[in-house]
């Protein structure tokens, strides 16, 4: 391929990081090469993952939390921290041994929030006085505090609760009786369109509706009610009002993707009877927001609802009474989220989706120009402005895992370093975004790890990762899995191919009802750029991904042969087999219509029927309770590449749903991928399944 452009990036987030740090805690720009070791597995459980900043009224200090994954106790725990806007030493905010989360200062700034769930009970809004003291719990719900938001005045708390079920109602009063033996599970009974969730399982009737909670007195009433569910609540300035987000479709919400803004006012006892409707588009609005004068609501709005998840996300805005909405960033033609308005009412910012980045932009009230307070190639996962516009960011780059850092001005500083001693020792690999053509000439973009020690004089085995999604994108963050990849030989391929956001609508939409086409060619295109590149061996190439990403890697297996080895983890076979088996009952009609009425559609994106062409061999994964997408995939490919005497194998996790959280059980799928992909790429001796998972199977 001709006139391929190469951007590195590597040296400018250094620099980036280098400006942007306090004195001293640049990382590993201090430490000589020599002394600096590759990246292994166990380092996964080394990496605390930083997140959810909340700057306080007073702009003095930030809360932030702090998950660690405890591969020795095979559990993960969340702590809340706090760190000083002008730099210093975080403080734990919350113990050890109890999982915390969801940190909101009190307006008034006497108080911090949080949910926690102690000595086994559900999710409760606990509360630490900034005076100082232990924390104390605030709510007594027997069925938990999904989520909640301070009122203006601090005197009240807006809470979204899910009904209870009939147990809850029953109380303590069984409390004090001997533990009975375990009750014989009943029989979910199903009469819902939309029944089944990931995380979740089963879905009955209850539905989440919205509280408002009376600090003093802890009575709460409910202000919204219905066979709907309500969330993303956000108080009027006033205090008066609530808006939040429900889609509240007649006759039945789960046949539409059709949520809209509401609003409720904070007082009524009549459980949300009289409602003000802000928002009628026929596609998803949510995530509102009000401005500081309480005479507008920001939010986000998808203007297509044919494209669904395809259609960009656009930033909007509305008259708070209702009225005449106007969208703001239709010529920009990227997804945004967490719209938040300026201290003054006149700018609104938020996260886009980039160029496979995630930048912190900002747009006039009454639209126009699009800055970037905080961007570049790199990664704002969440932030909070404070009343003089200083901006608490969580901020990821390729060469570091998310920290907190403080936006004031033209100024950005780091703020916490909870990755630095470990970052400090690792020798991490150099990282390209590159661009390339595709077969039809489309031009692709994507991240390009070299091998940690790469010497450009020899071709080296690569191994091709698709993400998942399909709408999403490898972004400028750090990637321990192309990390330990790449510290172990392989030159790693993060394409960016058409399905993709960041790139706009008509590229995101280019797979819409025709999967594993031209994303095939993007995905393909660039492995095929690594070997003109003359980085990657072109005998000694592999393929695998998770999600979509699995899909992707059996359409791609489906269709070549180049590929010595491949790992397909939670994809898809016989796609007519996932109606009304996964949670994706209204995407797929609108997509691909009804199966009986569409079946040659639905037969061309299924990788089944395609099966008789792989010869690579595959190793397929999936996790037990995947009403994502179920293992049942994974199974399906499996026993048919078994049948025709492939080579294959297929690892079920058991008590997983599509997002692995048990330790244990990642460290084993790490085990597995380097196995594999070091016995049948690069073709060593070892055995493709490695001896200690060998050891761990066959029934314990």
């Amino acid at each position: 391929m001709k006139n391929v452009h190469r951007l590195v990036v590597a040296v400018a987030v250094g620099v980036l990081l280098l400006c942007a740090c306090p004195e001293g805690s640049a990382g590993q720009q201090s430490h000589p090469s020599t002394a600096l070791r590759k990246i292994t597995i166990d380092d996964y459980f080394r990496i605390h993952d930083v997140g959810q900043p909340e700057l306080s009224p007073d702009g003095q200090w930030i809360a932030y939390t702090v998950r660690t994954k405890m591969l020795k106790e095979n559990k993960n725990e969340t702590r809340i921290w706090m760190v000083s806007t002008h730099g210093g030493d975080p403080l734990p905010m919350t113990a050890e041994a109890v999982s915390s989360g969801h940190p909101r200062w009190s307006p008034d700034n006497k108080y911090l929030a949080f949910t926690s769930s102690r000595d086994g009970g559900k999710s409760q809004v606990w509360v630490l006085n900034r005076l100082g003291g232990e924390a104390v719990v605030l709510t007594d719900i027997k069925q938990g505090v999904g989520d909640f938001e301070w009122s203006p005045d601090s005197t009240r708390l807006v809470l979204a609760i899910q009904d209870p079920k009939p147990e809850d109602l029953e109380g303590d009063k069984d409390k004090e009786k001997p533990a009975a033996k375990p009750k014989v599970q009943p029989p979910f009974v199903i009469d819902r369109l939309q029944f089944k969730r990931d995380t979740i399982g089963y879905l009955d009737r209850r539905r989440t509706h919205l509280y408002v909670f009376d600090v003093a007195k802890k009575t709460s009433t409910q202000i919204t009610s219905g066979d709907f569910d309500d969330s993303q609540p956000a108080w009027s300035p006033d205090g008066k009002l609530l808006a939040f987000t429900s889609n509240r479709s007649v006759p039945d919400p789960d046949a539409t993707r059709d949520a809209n803004i509401w609003v409720v006012a904070a007082d009524n006892t009549d459980k949300g009877a009289h409602l003000t409707q802000i928002t009628t588009n026929p596609a998803p609005d949510d995530q509102p927001v009000w401005s500081p004068d309480g005479k507008w609501i920001a939010y986000v709005t998808e203007l297509d609802p044919h494209l669904f998840y395809y259609s960009t996300q656009h930033l909007a805005i509305i008259p708070a009474a209702g009225g005449e909405a106007k969208v703001l960033t239709l010529s920009f033609d990227r997804s945004i989220r967490r719209p938040r308005f300026s201290a003054d009412g006149n700018s609104i910012y938020f996260i886009a989706e980039d160029d496979g980045t995630q930048n912190l932009c900002r747009i006039a009230a009454t639209g126009g120009e699009i800055t970037r307070p905080i961007g570049g190639r790199l990664n704002v996962s969440n932030f909070s402005i404070g009343k003089d516009d200083e901006i608490a960011a969580q901020i990821g780059t390729l060469d570091r895992p998310d920290e907190i850092f403080l936006h004031k001005g033209n100024e950005l500083t780091r703020l916490t370093m909870t990755n630095d001693a470990l970052i400090s020792q690792l020798r991490l690999a150099k990282v390209e975004y590159v661009h390339f053509k595709s077969k039809d000439g489309t031009s692709i973009a994507g991240y390009l790890y070299e091998p940690v020690g790469y010497d450009a004089a020899k071709k080296v085995p690569a191994l091709l990762r698709p993400h998942g999604g399909p709408v999403g994108q490898y972004s400028a963050s750090f990637d321990h899995l192309a990390q330990l990849l790449a510290a172990n030989g392989y030159a790693v391929l993060l394409p960016n191919p058409r399905g993709s956001s960041g790139y706009g609508q008509k590229f995101c939409a280019a797979i819409y009802a025709d999967w594993g086409n031209k994303d095939y060619q993007d995905d393909v295109a660039m492995a095929d750029y690594a070997v003109e590149q003359g980085i990657a061996d072109p005998d000694k190439l592999g393929v695998g991904g998770w999600s979509y990403g699995g899909i992707s890697t059996d359409f791609i297996i489906a269709q070549t042969t180049r590929f010595k080895a491949a790992i397909s983890g939670a994809g898809v076979a016989l796609l007519t087999s996932f109606y009304g088996h996964d949670h994706y009952q209204r995407e797929y009609e609108i997509e691909l219509g009804y199966p009986w009425d569409h079946q040659a559609l639905w037969d061309k994106i299924s990788p089944f029927w395609r099966v008789k062409n792989i010869t690579t061999p595959t190793l397929f994964m999936g996790g037990d309770l995947d009403s994502n997408v179920p293992v049942l995939g994974g199974e399906q490919m499996y026993e048919a590449m078994k049948a025709l005497g492939r080579t294959t194998e297929l690892v079920v996790y058991p008590g997983e749903y599509h997002g692995f959280t048990v330790p244990s059980h990642i460290k084993d799928r790490l085990e597995r991928y380097l196995a594999w992909y070091a016995h049948y790429v690069k073709g060593e001796s070892t055995p493709a399944t490695p001896p200690a998972s060998a050891a761990k199977s066959g029934g314990e």
